[in-house]
């Protein structure tokens, strides 16, 4: 990895908790607290079969690795040790600001409650923070909590992110398999944040296509799409959907017409939190180069890139980076809009997201450019 990738400073929407854990801490975590069933008990081995396991390109399949790292994920401890990993983890990569999620309805077969489970992880992530500092790479972790669409917490998690919502959690998310279990089984829930002026996002177009996108939107109300790769099925290369293009990352934003959904998107500046490689993971893309994300990037959608899954993924900010700069063309100049838009569209008061672009995003991308050339 090019050193200066490593060194651009980085805001990360989209991330899961469990899907970000160190394969030594796996093992380690699985010995402490008895989880008998890891396909492999080798650091390096358990990494591949991840990862491996996850490049099946289905989405069903890739959500059954979590059983793994949520099965070691049980305890107080665990929890704190995972999160701070995490946030140490992001900081050595460049991440300055990152929302990390993670469903705490998952992590209660060992008698934890909720409350338990979500002052565990808060706890990790500043124990992380403070040490990403010590070590000079601040970084700012904020958590989202998640409900599983196809079970029924949605209402309750939804009530414990806004309980939370001045001690470290950010807003709120579902998550899991969207065929079947569409965003508006859980509209009790979006109502709800929504009176309390509480933030979400939704997990919507990346195995299904526009209505779960629509759903998101205009039922639900969310203020970002997680992944929304799906977009382009609402639009057209001459009397062809993209759905059907291969490659669409490299067309020509002229030759392309949008359906009132896609324009919808664009025009109210609906953030998308697209995972280059995660979506070829779950088949929800071909290529990097042909990733539908180059092709938003220059039709000027509000495009921000993420990680979803590191340890499924074996992947990285600096690496999602590297791959955008080696087969879709991207600029570095292209890298420092996204991670504006991304900080544009972060769970944080307006002053604080205008402070870190304007402080710590834009000298260090000039710092990186300076070098350059």
């Amino acid at each position: 990895m090019r050193p200066e990738i490593v060194a651009l400073p980085k805001v990360l929407l989209h991330d899961h908790l469990d899907g970000g854990l160190r394969p030594q801490t796996i093992v380690e975590l699985a010995a402490e607290t008895g989880y008998d069933r890891l396909p492999a008990h080798n650091a390096d081995e358990l990494g591949v079969w991840f990862q491996e396991s996850a490049d099946s390109g289905s989405l069903v399949r890739y959500l059954e690795t979590f059983e793994h790292t949520v099965g070691v994920m049980q305890t107080e401890a665990a929890l704190h040790r995972v999160a701070s990993e995490c946030a140490q983890d992001l900081a050595a990569d460049g991440v300055i600001y990152a929302e990390v999620r993670y469903a705490p309805e998952q992590h209660l077969s060992a008698g934890l409650s909720l409350e338990q489970v979500v002052e565990a992880v808060n706890s990790g992530f500043r124990e992380g923070e403070q040490k990403a500092a010590q070590a000079d790479h601040p970084i700012t972790v904020v958590a989202l909590l998640t409900a599983m669409r196809h079970a029924a917490k949605s209402t309750e998690i939804a009530e414990l992110a806004v309980r939370y919502r001045d001690q470290g959690v950010g807003g709120f998310d579902i998550a899991g398999a969207e065929a079947g279990h569409p965003p508006t089984r859980h509209l009790d829930a979006f109502e709800y944040l929504r009176r309390e002026n509480a933030h979400f996002t939704i997990h919507a177009g990346e195995a299904f296509g526009l209505p779960s996108i629509w759903e998101a939107i205009q039922w639900c109300g969310a203020d970002r799409l997680g992944h929304g790769v799906r977009i382009i099925d609402d639009m057209m290369l001459g009397e062809e959907s993209l759905a059907s293009v291969n490659a669409p990352g490299a067309l020509d934003p002229s030759d392309v017409r949008l359906g009132r959904l896609a324009s919808y998107v664009r025009d109210r500046r609906i953030p998308l939190e697209m995972c280059p490689s995660s979506n070829l993971q779950t088949g929800a893309a071909d290529s990097i180069a042909g990733h539908p994300i180059s092709l938003l990037k220059r039709m000027r959608f509000r495009v921000t890139i993420n990680t979803d899954n590191r340890l499924m993924s074996g992947t990285s900010m600096s690496k999602e980076f590297q791959l955008l700069i080696d087969e879709a063309g991207w600029s570095i100049e292209d890298l420092r809009w996204a991670t504006i838009n991304a900080m544009k569209s972060a769970f944080l008061p307006f002053e604080h997201r205008l402070a870190i672009i304007d402080e710590v995003i834009k000298p260090g991308y000039a710092a990186q450019e300076g070098r350059a050339g």
